[in-house]
C-alpha cells in the first residue's frame, strides 16, 4: 500500500444526498464503488496540549472509486472553497 499526499483540483459530482458519485481526476474518471465516509480531524489532533480550540470540521470525503479501465483507488478529498474540490490523498 502507498500514500500520495497531493494538492490536485479535481471534479466530483456529487448526488441529492451531498456524498460523492463520480471524480475526475488525471485524466481518468473514477466511479465511487463503496459508501463514501466524512473526513474529520485526524485521529490524536484533539488530544494535543498545543490545540487550545477544536479545529473547524474538514468538509471532505474518503471514497474508493474505480475506473473503466479498472484501476481502483482509495481518494480523500475536500471542497476548498471557491477553487472546487481538492484532491488531499491517493491510497493505492
Amino acid at each position: 500500500m502507498s500514500i500520495t499526499h497531493t494538492a490536485d483540483v479535481v471534479t466530483v459530482w456529487v448526488g441529492a444526498d451531498g456524498t460523492p458519485k463520480r471524480m475526475f481526476w488525471a485524466g481518468h474518471r473514477y466511479r465511487v464503488t463503496d459508501t463514501p465516509t466524512r473526513l474529520g480531524p485526524e485521529p490524536g489532533l484533539l488530544l494535543s496540549p498545543a490545540i487550545t480550540h477544536p479545529p473547524s470540521p474538514l468538509n471532505g470525503w474518503r471514497f474508493q472509486g474505480t475506473s473503466d479501465d479498472g484501476d481502483t483507488r482509495v481518494f480523500d478529498v475536500r471542497f476548498a472553497d471557491d477553487d472546487g474540490w481538492e484532491l488531499i490523498r491517493v491510497i493505492d
